[in-house]
């Protein structure tokens, strides 16, 4: 492909869309496929692991996990799992948990720079198959490790992205990880102080490395018989997105006053109707800064934008014709 592509599923597929969209991108050059968890709705290590099971070539990422569910040692062992249903394919994406919903289950925000150093220390000690012995504030290792009865314990290369946007964690990632996975609703220009940020943290390393990798989730609707058509499904998105994690209107650019006029007509849990009304009082102007919508030509352009702001590979998630859009990029993209 002219442009590296990775594809994004989620809860907003049916498995059925899900697994075609897995395999139209291993058939057809694309590099990754990220298999969103986020809501209660579906968990994402069950796709993750059919999806490899189905495909060949493309790598398998979670788009992202939390280090909150899940016990660090689990974690490495689910992954350690993957890598055996999909040798050298499957990438850890993980990031913080978001609120209201992190405090609504038990597991409140606290720390997430900290608590996510930790996490993933004692993850990359287990997959250099260690004894690991770790007392943190957050996460509690005594001389556990890799333990097969039945087959050699060894090392296992899984690149660990983390899902990140603000300065500190971005700077963490660059400082531990292998890359990162930045999330949507972002526009090309906060790129540069992403970047910045990154690189604060590569500064830091000890292990000689230069630099790490950065993809970024794009939402993506494509029609060229109505274009406006496509931009209202991202638009419906970025609204519910503003009302269910707001965090994001910073860094999209968006008025905390536009905020809180969404919010007070889409609630928690918004439905789609609600959404439907509230999505009237976001401008194009705003759905197409931070989205790849409207026609081929236009969202082939946005995604070529955020490449030369750094993504190295944009990671589409579609919307609206999810069929159309996927097949549109992928043949106008194709070198």
């Amino acid at each position: 492909m002219k442009l590296p592509l990775g594809i994004h599923v989620g809860e907003r597929l049916s498995l059925d869309q899900t697994y075609w969209q897995a395999e139209f991108a291993d058939q057809n050059g694309f590099e990754s496929v990220w298999v969103a968890e986020g809501r209660l709705a579906r968990d994402g290590i069950v796709p993750a692991a059919i999806i490899a099971s189905r495909t060949r070539h493309v790598k398998i990422g979670t788009g992202v996990v939390n280090n909150k569910s899940r016990n660090a040692a689990l974690m490495a062992v689910t992954f350690k799992t993957l890598d055996e249903v999909a040798p050298g394919r499957a990438i850890l994406g993980i990031g913080a948990w978001w609120e209201p919903l992190a405090t609504k289950v038990g597991q409140p925000l606290s720390k997430p720079v900290t608590s996510m150093r930790e996490y993933i220390t004692v993850l990359q000690a287990f997959f250099r198959n260690e004894l690991v012995s770790f007392e943190g504030e957050f996460v509690q290792m005594r001389d556990v490790r890799f333990d097969s009865m039945y087959r050699e314990n060894k090392p296992v290369d899984i690149p660990i992205y983390v899902g990140a946007v603000g300065p500190r964690m971005l700077e963490l990632a660059g400082e531990i990880s292998d890359g990162v996975h930045m999330d949507f609703l972002l526009p090309p220009s906060y790129l540069v102080g992403a970047r910045a940020a990154i690189d604060r943290g590569v500064a830091k390393r000890t292990d000689g490395r230069t630099g790490i990798d950065l993809t970024q989730i794009v939402a993506c609707s494509v029609n060229d018989d109505d274009p406006q058509e496509a931009i209202d499904a991202c638009k419906a998105f970025l609204t519910l997105y503003l009302c269910q994690q707001p965090h994001i209107a910073e860094h999209c650019g968006v008025e905390r006053d536009l905020v809180d006029r969404l919010q007070e007509i889409a609630g928690w849990p918004a439905t789609p109707e609600d959404i439907k009304r509230a999505m009237r009082l976001v401008p194009n102007s705003l759905v197409q800064n931070v989205t790849a919508c409207g026609s081929t030509d236009d969202a082939v352009q946005k995604l070529q934008a955020y490449h030369e702001a750094g993504v190295r590979c944009p990671v589409i998630s579609t919307l609206g014709d999810k069929e159309q859009t996927l097949t549109r990029l992928a043949q106008a993209v194709k070198g």
